[in-house]
C-alpha cells in the first residue's frame, strides 16, 4: 500500500497495521486482556454482605451513585476490585501537589530525568497503599457495617484486606497497560468503567421514555441533544491549539548556508486533557470516604459529623457543588498547565537554537509573552471544562430525567478525551511503523 509520509494515517492503514504489525497487535491484545481482567474482578464477590440491600442503598445516594459510575459498578457489587483505580488517582493528586510545594520533589521531577520520575512514581505507589487502606477501612466500617451478615473485627479485617489488595492489583495492571499497552492505563480503566455502565443507563432511559408518554420523550430528546452538542464541543476544544509562529535565524554550517525557516509552537487550549476533571471529581469524593473511616470512633465523632455535613452539602446539582467543582477544575487546569508547559524553559531553548517569536525580544520578553498566552488559554479551557461538568447536571434536573445519575456531567469529557488520546497514540505508532518501512525499503 502506497502512503505519503506527510499525511496522517487513514483508517484503512491504521486497521491494517493493527492486524499485521506484531508490535501494535501485541500492545492492543495486552490492553484488551488486562481491561477484561479488571472487569471480571469487579464481579468476584466479597463474602458475608447483603448485596441486594446495599445495591438499593447505593441507588438512593447521588454521591455513591456517582462513585459507582467511576468504579464501573464495583461499589454496588462489592467485588474485590470495588475501589478500582481511585486510591491511585488520589495518591497522584497528593504527590503532584507536594511536587510543587516540596523543593526536593520538584528537583526530582525537573532535573533528575527518568530516574527522578521513577522515584516519584514509587512515592506515588506508597501513598496509594496508605490511601487504599484508608478507603477500604472507611468503606467497610462506614458503609458495609449495616449490610454485613456477621459484623465483627474479623469481618472488618478480611474485607479491608481484600479491598486494599484488589485496588493495588488494579494499580499494577494500569501501570502495565501504560508501559506495554496502548494509552494511559489509569484513564483507560476509568473509560472502561464508565462504558460498562452505559447499557444499564441507556436501558433505564428508554424505559422511562416508553412509560412516561410524550412529555418523557421530549425530556429525553432535549437531554440527548445537549449531550450531542457537548460531545461536538469537546472534540473541538480537545483538538484546539494556538499556533505561535517561530522564526529560526539563518546559520552557516561549513560552506552550506541554511535559510531562515518559519515553524510553529503549538499550545493546546486544554493542556491537562481529562486529568483536571478526573482529579476534581476525586477530591469531591474524599469527604464521603473519610467520613466512613472516622465513623463510630468516639473521639472523632465531631470530625465524622463535619465530613458528613460537607458530603450532604456537596450533593450533585446544588450550587455549592457547582461552585466547589468549578474552583477545583480551575485549580487543576492551571496546575497541570504549569507542569506541562514551562514558559521559562521554552524561552531558554528558543534562545539556544537561535529562534524567536516575531515581534518579541528573546529572553524575558518571550517568557512573559508565552506566560500570558498560556494563562489565557488555560482560563478558556477551564471555563469550558466547568461548563461541560456542570451544565448537563442542571439540564437533567430541569428535564426531570434522572436515569443518567450524573453520567453526562463528568463522563462525557473523560470518554471523548481518552478516546482521542488513545487514537492519537495508535496513529503515532502507525506513523513510526510507516517510517521504519520506508527505511527498510531504502
Amino acid at each position: 500500500m502506497v502512503v505519503s509520509r506527510d499525511k496522517s494515517p487513514t483508517a484503512q492503514e491504521t486497521f491494517l497495521q493493527m492486524a499485521q504489525a506484531a508490535g501494535l497487535r501485541g500492545r492492543l491484545l495486552i490492553t484488551i486482556g488486562l481491561l477484561v481482567l479488571v472487569r471480571l474482578g469487579i464481579f468476584i464477590p466479597i463474602p458475608d454482605i447483603d448485596r441486594a440491600a446495599f445495591a438499593q442503598a447505593i441507588a438512593n445516594s447521588p454521591v455513591l451513585g456517582f462513585l459507582d459510575i467511576f468504579t464501573g459498578g464495583g461499589i454496588s457489587t462489592i467485588g474485590i476490585f470495588a475501589l478500582g483505580i481511585l486510591p491511585y488517582i488520589n495518591a497522584s493528586i497528593i504527590i503532584q501537589l507536594l511536587t510543587s510545594a516540596v523543593p526536593a520533589l520538584e528537583d526530582l521531577q525537573k532535573n533528575e530525568g527518568e530516574a527522578g520520575r521513577r522515584k516519584i512514581s514509587q512515592y506515588t505507589r506508597y501513598v496509594a497503599v496508605g490511601w487504599a487502606v484508608i478507603q477500604s477501612v472507611g468503606l467497610t466500617i462506614g458503609l458495609l457495617r449495616p449490610y454485613a451478615v456477621n459484623y465483627s473485627p474479623f469481618f472488618v479485617f478480611q474485607t479491608s484486606l481484600a479491598l486494599t489488595a484488589g485496588s493495588l492489583f488494579v494499580m499494577w495492571l494500569s501501570e502495565i497497560i501504560t508501559e506495554r499497552g496502548i494509552g494511559n492505563g489509569a484513564s483507560l480503566l476509568i473509560f472502561v468503567n464508565i462504558v460498562a455502565t452505559l447499557p444499564t443507563t441507556l436501558g433505564n432511559t428508554i424505559d422511562y421514555a416508553q412509560t412516561g408518554g410524550r412529555q418523557a420523550i421530549m425530556q429525553v430528546t432535549v437531554l440527548l441533544l445537549v449531550f450531542l452538542v457537548m460531545i461536538v464541543a469537546i472534540v473541538f476544544v480537545q483538538e484546539g491549539t494556538r499556533r505561535i509562529p517561530i522564526i529560526s535565524a539563518r546559520r552557516q554550517v561549513g560552506k552550506r548556508l541554511y535559510r531562515e525557516r518559519t515553524s510553529y509552537l503549538p499550545l493546546r487550549l486544554n493542556q491537562g486533557g481529562v486529568m483536571p476533571i478526573i482529579f476534581a471529581s476525586a477530591v469531591l469524593i474524599l469527604p464521603s470516604s473519610l467520613a466512613g473511616f472516622f465513623n463510630n470512633k468516639e473521639n472523632l465523632s465531631v470530625v465524622s459529623q463535619f465530613l458528613v455535613q460537607i458530603t450532604n452539602a456537596l450533593q450533585p446539582g446544588t450550587w455549592a457543588y457547582t461552585i466547589v467543582y468549578s474552583v477545583l477544575i480551575f485549580f487543576f487546569s492551571y496546575f497541570y498547565a504549569s507542569l506541562i508547559v514551562n514558559p521559562e524553559d521554552i524561552s531558554k531553548n528558543l534562545k539556544k537554537m537561535g529562534s524567536s517569536i516575531p515581534g518579541i525580544r528573546p529572553g524575558k520578553k518571550t517568557e512573559e509573552y508565552l506566560g500570558g498566552v498560556l494563562n489565557r488559554l488555560t482560563f478558556l479551557g477551564a471555563v469550558f471544562l466547568s461548563i461541560v461538568a456542570t451544565v448537563p447536571i442542571f439540564v437533567e434536573r430541569a428535564t426531570g430525567v434522572t436515569t443518567f445519575r450524573g453520567l453526562g456531567a463528568t463522563s462525557l469529557l473523560i470518554l471523548v478525551g481518552v478516546a482521542i488520546d488513545t487514537a492519537k497514540q495508535i496513529q503515532t505508532y502507525v506513523i513510526s511503523q510507516r517510517y521504519e518501512g520506508m527505511i527498510k525499503q531504502d
